[in-house]
């Protein structure tokens, strides 16, 4: 074998033949579906580790019944975290919804720095949705695609030939900066999503703006910045409203800096801001307006209605799983646009003097 050539990779009859058993007693071991000896096991065991045999491949019984049924959701960060923001659950709703004729199973993975292309390239699923598209994920898609799997974004780019799920992002956060600037403010102050892995909460400057990763944030921002090209921007952990609170208070903590508006990536985002702006003793929208984005049913706001622009959450998820079904029917997949409503709510109001 060429120094230029990958190794094989060891099989269970490889794992047997060290560990001088038969190729049904190593497969036993690993699928544990029968008692075998611990002596035996033991060896088996360790004959694996020696030729680093991690397991059986999960694509083998999937190619045997030609479907696992299973289609792969990959999310970036920690699921924890994404299942705290309403428009995930919505979007997985709808997705649940889209892949309804299949009755596929889901399997739920993170796109975590360390984890290479969140382990997609060997997952045992029939087809994956990604939310949103690292450099990371991105470079594992050549080896899904080449297993023929369907693939579909939402919200990211993954290459022209993956079909993606797409939202109006930079068209709806000018409207929202377009309607505070017609309320007469002019000191305005963003807040946004994080801008990639490393989730940093600190000031956006145009090196870090030119390494951002996340396409979301990038139009959100960019959206904005059509109306208020100047305006401070910092960038959250998160869409939390605990990320909202810090970053408010950073924003509100000098009287003689303080903005008259605070538009956010998130409508958590925002809540966060309206709290850091009661603790500071201002009165929204009088003293402070503030803006979200996401249009997701919030409580703590009292008698307060968050201006917002309002996405489709579900209907973004029911796209996504629906192309899903359709590629899996051999039928090409495509890519679709869609459209948020701006809300003005009571949280926005005219520049104090």
């Amino acid at each position: 074998m060429s120094s230029q050539e990958t190794p094989r990779r060891p099989t269970i009859a490889d794992v047997a033949r060290e560990a001088g058993v038969a190729t049904s007693t190593a497969s036993v071991v690993f699928s544990g579906k029968a008692k075998v000896a611990p002596a035996t096991r033991e060896r088996v065991l360790a004959a694996a580790a020696d030729l680093g045999y991690a397991g059986p491949d999960p694509r083998a019984a999937s190619l045997r019944r030609g479907r696992s049924g299973i289609v792969a959701v990959v999310l970036e960060g920690h699921l924890r975290a994404a299942f705290l923001d309403p428009v995930t659950t919505a979007l997985m709703d709808g997705l649940t919804d889209g892949l309804a004729e299949l009755s596929a199973g889901i399997l739920l993975m993170r796109d975590e720095p360390g984890e290479e292309g969140a382990g997609i390239a060997d997952a045992p699923v029939d087809a994956v949705v990604l939310i949103g598209c690292s450099a990371r994920t991105r470079s594992s898609l050549e080896i899904v695609v080449g297993r023929g799997l369907p693939v579909v974004v939402i919200e990211g780019d993954a290459g022209e030939s993956i079909p993606r799920i797409t939202l109006d992002n930079a068209a709806a956060s000018a409207d929202i900066a377009r309607h505070v600037r017609d309320l007469g403010h002019r000191d305005v102050a963003l807040v946004t999503l994080p801008l990639d892995t490393e989730r940093e909460r600190t000031a956006i400057t145009p090196e870090r703006l030119a390494n951002a990763t996340v396409d979301v944030t990038i139009h959100r921002l960019a959206g904005t910045r059509e109306i208020f090209p100047d305006a401070l921007a910092i960038s959250a952990a998160g869409s939390l409203i605990d990320e909202g609170v810090l970053v408010g208070r950073m924003l509100l903590a000098d009287p003689a800096t303080r903005p008259t508006a605070v538009l956010a990536q998130s409508d958590l985002l925002a809540v966060g801001v309206i709290r850091a702006a009661e603790e500071a003793g201002l009165r929204v929208p009088e003293d402070l307006s503030v803006a979200g984005f996401d249009g997701i049913a919030l409580d703590g706001l009292g008698d307060l209605s968050l201006t917002t622009s309002v996405q489709p959450a579900v209907e973004k998820g029911r796209a996504a799983g629906e192309q899903i079904a359709r590629m899996l029917r051999g039928e090409p997949g495509i890519t679709q646009h869609l459209t948020c409503r701006f809300h003005a709510g009571t949280t926005t109001g005219p520049a104090p003097r």
